[in-house]
């Protein structure tokens, strides 16, 4: 795969495409981790059992939906999300912000996860290594992993995965040994109640950023079969029940912090293979971020930049921002980048589902395994989408707010063509914005 090249700028050709299992194994690998089971403790600790099982239903059919799609379309093309949006909607320009902001976010994020994994395991060791070393030895560990790009991916997943499934079950054995499940089911929340919507956005919003960089793994796919069962399957698997068994774990040691609950249930042993798993997420953080950046680099300065460098850089830089702690400060900024991300997912699916704008382009030169020789250089009508989609998703507080931005930003843009489309019809002008080479 070109080192760690892994076709950051170029289409995947069919020969480099893996088999299912393997792609759905970094890809699950992304939702059995510790931050997931916070997500579902925090659900059992402020809802009965029933509602909070319903809440994640709901939440992984919306992400289910939003990651088949952009997932297929990602398969088909063999491209990232970053380097798709040129061709569905969003051109050049819009294309190289996209890029920017998941770069920024998966940075952003990297560090933060890095700060939990390190805390993480300095609490399960009893405090014998100083925060920061460990927070410099993690966040190295895992930028080198991602150099190598998929196959290490790949690798991480392979050991990961499984430790986190041995803890898991070990706890839930301890748990349905030594507690009455009926008992269980029927127990009040432990904490504060906390409002049903309020757990259908945290599963729904809290997964959403993943859902539409699905095409960032989903390019290494064999077909659509696959996608579908790559993004059915590890959603399901990783939402539905490690959340299902949180929330349990929760009502059982009646609280919603997770290396707590995983001590009294599973021992220590199970505690560090929880957090050890956390490295599963934060590798794909860093290769989002080396991929968006790629294409940032690419659109903006011309410069196609080796992906393995990139990822050396900006690993040791949020690995530095971890260290110092900046980061911290800047989470409310964060949560921002991924109100901003949904509405990409749904111009990209009104675009190439729908629209078709640039399918006969893609389709040509899919078939010569190459870029279109032709990108537009800004469309208006998906920028002004995409801004009032987002401000939607920020200011309006009933329902999910990535769940509203993305679908008003489908709305918007596909009544946004079809009036243009009317317009310049009768003016005999091209459709939307300029084609430059």
């Amino acid at each position: 795969m070109k080192g760690g090249e892994d076709f950051a700028l170029e289409r995947t050709p069919l020969e480099a495409r893996r088999p299912m299992w393997e792609v759905f194994m970094i890809r699950f690998g992304t939702v059995a981790t510790l931050s997931q089971l916070i997500l579902g403790a925090s659900l059992g600790y402020g809802l009965n059992i029933r509602d909070a099982v319903l809440a994640t239903i709901i939440g992984c059919v919306l992400l289910e939906i939003v990651s088949f799609l952009i997932g297929v379309a990602g398969c088909r093309e063999g491209l990232s999300t970053s380097v798709l949006t040129r061709w569905t909607g969003f051109g050049r320009f819009g294309s190289s912000l996209i890029g920017l902001i998941i770069a920024i976010s998966c940075i952003g994020w990297f560090g933060i996860q890095n700060s939990v994994f390190a805390e993480g395991l300095v609490q399960a060791f009893g405090g014998a290594v100083n925060l920061k070393v460990m927070m410099v030895i993690t966040g190295l560990a895992v930028t080198l992993l991602v150099v190598y790009g998929y196959k290490m991916l790949s690798w991480t997943a392979n050991i990961a995965v499984p430790g986190f499934l041995i803890a898991m079950a070990i706890a839930t054995y301890k748990l349905l040994t030594e507690y009455n499940l009926g008992d269980l089911l029927n127990t009040a929340p432990p904490g504060e109640l906390m409002p049903f919507g309020v757990a259908v956005t945290m599963i729904a919003g809290g997964f959403m950023v993943g859902a539409i960089i699905t095409p960032d793994l989903s390019r290494f796919n064999r077909n659509t079969k696959d996608v579908f069962w790559m993004t059915v399957l590890s959603l399901f698997l990783g939402e539905l029940i490690i959340n299902s068994l949180g929330v349990l774990m929760a009502h059982a040691v009646k609280s919603s912090d997770v290396v707590s609950i995983m001590l009294t249930l599973g021992g220590w042993v199970s505690a560090a293979l929880v957090i050890f798993a956390t490295i599963k997420i934060n590798d794909m953080n860093l290769y989002g971020a080396s991929l968006g950046a790629s294409n940032f680099l690419d659109t903006t300065f011309g410069l196609q930049v080796h992906r393995s460098l990139i990822t050396l850089v900006i690993g040791i830089l949020g690995t530095l921002g971890s260290v110092m702690g900046i980061l911290d400060r800047f989470v409310s900024f964060l949560v921002l980048l991924g109100v901003a991300l949904p509405p990409v997912g749904g111009i990209i699916i009104v675009d190439y589902f729908i629209l078709k704008r640039s399918r006969k382009e893609l389709d040509i030169s899919r078939a010569q395994n190459k870029l279109p020789d032709t990108v537009e250089y800004i469309n208006p009508i998906s920028l002004v989408s995409w801004v009032c989609a987002f401000l939607i998703g920020h200011f309006v507080q009933w329902g999910i707010p990535a769940v509203n931005s993305l679908f008003a930003a489908a709305v918007l843009y596909w009544i946004g063509n079809i009036i243009f489309s009317s317009s310049t019809k009768k003016d005999e002008q091209p459709i939307v914005g300029d084609i430059a080479s």
